[in-house]
């Protein structure tokens, strides 16, 4: 996982994580269809977000690709 994938994984689990802990209050409150409705958003958030590819996907991943090849380590070049 790249740098931009690690801040993309962030900025999406700032937005996941209140919905999920919300959704785990209103479980303890007592209302368990809609807690695990909000925990399921919460979840879904971050699964769409890792499997689903978008048309900005593709120019940082690219870009990765390119990084990689220019950016060698020590351990690179012995091979």
């Amino acid at each position: 996982m790249g740098i931009l994938d690690t801040v993309s994984l962030a900025a999406t689990l700032v937005f996941a994580i209140p919905v999920a802990l919300f959704g785990i209050d209103r479980i303890v409150a007592g209302q368990l269809i809609l807690g695990g409705a909000f925990v399921a958003i919460g979840v879904g958030m971050v699964l769409v977000r890792e499997k689903l590819t978008t048309p900005t996907d593709i120019p940082s991943s690219a870009a990765q690709k390119v990084v990689g090849r220019v950016a060698k380590t020590d351990e690179d070049e012995e091979e």
